[in-house]
């Protein structure tokens, strides 16, 4: 008897990475019905993210089934297709005395792998695919479910930005909202550009003309769109002032000058620096057109 085929896609992630984490997993029957499944980790990181969602993907299915599985995640897709073989011949080693990382996810994939027949497939984040985009939808709102410990800051400006670097193009765009909590305040939008650019050094400088934009004696929080800004400002930063700008492997720092101005001027000031929420994305509305039209201006 031919085995039912069902068609899944998985996504997992964090935001910072490690930390907080959700992962979201779409299963569709040949038939046609769909299930979606989620949940999420407070201590964790992107890879066991996309670990976790392969495996409560699999586990879902009740009965041995072939299974087309949709990912895209290189390391899982790889660790399957091309890694695993070899880690299970060395007893879970990488390499001399090097254990495999995740290997309690991998091994859990593995006894799952076993139950049925799996084509594993590449797909594209972000590129428009809707159940791609679905998943990674159903990770987000499952991370946020955790919620984002109450510092106790009470910000007096919120600010969110945005950036587009494409590759098409010799140049970039930003675009920023400053937000007063005062409701009598309106917000303020604005943008700028620079040739030749990439999109770091587009969010170093957006966040650094926000926070130039606010009076020093107000309180900031800034929204920070990816792990590079939020990671920077609240973990590398200091490391890198004790190496004099050096990272952990000797090497210059790149966008040091821009690092230095942004701490210069946050520098004394009340600010804090988040991982994007619902509320930093609900601030950002539009301003990915804004920077997009900035790069193509």
């Amino acid at each position: 008897m031919a085995l039912p085929h069902v068609t899944i896609y998985t996504d997992g992630g964090c935001k910072p990475n490690p930390g907080p984490g959700g992962w979201g997993v779409l299963l569709i029957a040949e038939s046609g019905p769909t299930k979606e499944l989620s949940g999420a980790a407070p201590d964790t990181t992107n890879n066991r993210m996309e670990l976790t969602a392969a495996i409560e993907a699999l586990r879902a299915l009740n009965r041995p089934c072939r299974v087309t599985l949709y990912t895209d995640s290189e390391y899982l897709r790889r660790g399957i297709t091309e890694w695993m073989p070899g880690w299970i011949k060395r007893g879970w080693q990488r390499g001399k005395d090097k254990a495999v990382k995740n290997q309690d996810l991998w091994q859990a994939l593995a006894a799952e792998i076993e139950r049925h027949e799996i084509d594993w497939k590449w797909v594209k984040g972000h590129a428009g695919n809707a159940h791609n985009e679905r998943v990674d939808q159903l990770a987000a709102a499952a991370c946020e479910q955790l919620g984002v410990p109450d510092s106790g800051f009470r910000a007096d400006v919120e600010i969110a930005l945005r950036v587009s670097a494409p590759s098409s193009a010799n140049k970039g765009g930003w675009a920023i909202r400053l937000s007063s909590t005062d409701p009598a305040t309106r917000p303020r939008v604005l943008t700028g550009c620079e040739a030749g650019t990439t999109a770091n050094r587009l969010e170093l400088l957006a966040a650094l003309e926000a926070l130039r934009q606010t009076p020093p004696d107000v309180a900031v929080r800034v929204y920070c769109p990816g792990d590079y800004l939020h990671r920077g400002m609240t973990a590398w930063v200091s490391g890198w002032q004790k190496r004099n700008w050096l990272t952990v492997a000797g090497e210059p720092v790149k966008h040091q000058a821009l690092w230095q101005a942004l701490v210069e001027t946050a520098q004394g000031r009340p600010v804090e620096w988040l991982p994007e929420t619902t509320q930093g994305r609900e601030l950002a509305h539009g301003l990915d057109e804004l920077a997009a039209q900035m790069a193509k201006s």
